[in-house]
Parts: C-alpha cells; sequence; structure tokens
C-alpha cells in the first residue's frame, strides 16, 4: 500500500508555534517583539564599531538634497563638506593609531547631497567613514564613499540617532531641512539638559543659520538662557569649521598614521 503522504503530525509540524522562534519572521516583526529589534538594531552597528576599533566620530549632518553642480550655493556647500571630511579624517585620528584605535572617524546619515560629500571626503584621504543610514517609504540608498564594512541601515530613527550621538566628540552641520533641523535640535537639547557630554556644534555658513534661525529672538523671548546660545558656534568654511572645533577642545593630530591590511 502506498505511504500516506501527510504524517499524522503534520498540522503540528506546520503551525507557526513550531517554528523555531529566531527563525520566525512573522513572530520577529510582531509587536511584542519591539524591544528586542530595538536591542538587535543597537547590537549590530555596536560590536562592528568595535570590530573596527572607533573610538570616536565627528557626525556631519546636513541636507540630501544639496548637489555637487545644484544651484546656488549648493556646489559650495557640497564642495566644504568634502573639504571638511578629508581635513577631520587626516587630521583627527580616523586611521589606526599606536594604540589600534580611530578617533573623529567621519559619520554621516548616509545618504546623498552633504551626507555623501563628507564621507568622499573620507575616502579622498583614505579613511574609514560610517553611513548610518533609515529604511524609509521613499528608498534612501547609501552613497557609494561611505566605507562599505561600515554602512549600516537601521528601522527605527532612534536607534538611529543613538548611534549618531554617542560616539560623536563633535557636530558640524551644513545647511539642511526638516530632517537637518531634526538632528541638530536634538542633540542640543541633549547638552542644554545635560544628558549628552558638552561636545561642539558648529554651524556652516552664519548668514544661512541666522536666517533660518533666530537664536536672538529665543532669548530675547525668554526661551532660553543666556549661556544656551554659547552652544553653538558658526563658520564659513571646511578650514574654519575644523579650527573652531580645535579651539573648543577637539583634539588635532598633526601627522595622520597608515592604516595597516585590515586584519580585522
Amino acid at each position: 500500500m502506498p505511504r500516506d503522504p501527510d504524517p499524522p503530525n503534520a498540522a503540528q509540524m506546520a503551525s507557526p508555534s513550531y517554528r523555531l522562534p529566531m527563525l520566525d519572521q512573522d513572530f520577529l516583526l510582531g509587536p511584542s517583539m519591539r524591544g528586542v529589534r530595538f536591542l538587535v538594531e543597537f547590537a549590530k552597528a555596536d560590536e562592528i564599531l568595535r570590530q573596527w576599533r572607533i573610538r570616536s566620530t565627528i557626525v556631519v549632518f546636513g541636507s540630501a538634497r544639496v548637489r555637487e553642480d545644484g544651484p546656488g550655493r549648493q556646489p559650495s556647500w557640497y564642495a566644504e563638506a568634502r573639504r571638511f571630511g578629508r581635513i577631520a579624517s587626516e587630521r583627527g585620528g580616523a586611521f589606526l593609531d599606536g594604540e589600534g584605535l580611530r578617533d573623529n572617524v567621519i559619520a554621516t546619515g548616509g545618504g546623498p547631497g552633504i551626507m555623501e560629500a563628507a564621507n568622499r571626503g573620507a575616502a579622498d584621504a583614505g579613511a574609514a567613514s560610517i553611513g548610518f543610514n533609515i529604511l524609509l517609504p521613499f528608498e534612501q540608498e547609501p552613497n557609494a564613499y561611505s566605507t562599505p564594512e561600515l554602512t549600516f541601515r537601521f528601522h527605527y530613527f532612534a536607534m538611529r540617532k543613538m548611534h549618531l550621538a554617542m560616539r560623536a566628540n563633535a557636530l558640524v552641520v551644513f545647511p539642511g531641512g526638516l530632517g537637518t533641523f531634526d538632528e541638530l535640535f536634538e542633540v542640543l537639547t541633549l547638552r542644554q539638559t545635560g544628558k549628552a557630554p558638552a561636545v561642539p556644534v558648529v554651524l556652516v555658513d552664519e548668514a544661512f543659520w541666522r536666517s533660518v534661525f533666530n537664536v536672538d529672538a529665543l532669548l530675547e523671548a525668554g526661551m532660553i538662557a543666556p549661556l544656551d546660545r554659547e552652544l553653538l558656534r558658526f563658520a564659513e568654511d571646511a578650514e574654519s569649521a575644523w579650527r573652531s572645533l580645535v579651539a573648543q577642545g577637539l583634539a588635532e593630530v598633526t601627522v595622520p598614521a597608515t592604516d595597516p591590511p585590515k586584519d580585522i
């Protein structure tokens, strides 16, 4: 007699409850596992950054809409962001030092525009740089200049922001829109409330920033304290932005080390 193709326990073996939890995508993507997904998003990037011996970063924000050949001042902003990525990488310690650590590695949101320019500048210097991409309804693809092994993608904005902030030795912000403002004010609020170290924040192109963000009006209205105005410094180009960071205590490495072949 032919064997019954359906064993008596077929229904049990086919049940979703019988799947190994770690292989059950429906379960892992369910609402009860949101905390676990947060943990996984934190742990993956954290583990890789530790493997690459990245102790600290310089975060560069700015508009994804800026183009190297765009209208108005866009080409200048792009060029200065690219120049800053190179300067910071060459002078900040992005190459492995004698202790096998990297400091002030360029970190961006991983996308186009100013983010691309800063990652590109690091690549010009032959240094590693990080791209913290975010999954969006309209697909954001990583730019071609962040180090491939340091190009991440997050689902949760909160976890992406945490990784952008937690190793930052400084924040340099080029002209941008709502996303740039969101990231900037997040860091300013953390600094104002003492929830983050006193890392320097430099805004590039003072005329642009004063036209869209009136700090003095906030002060006059009593919305911020006089000391809060000191949270911000302004610069006009890559070199002056770097000098401002150094003047505020950022360590400068005068002669970059040479990275050995990657063995991690």
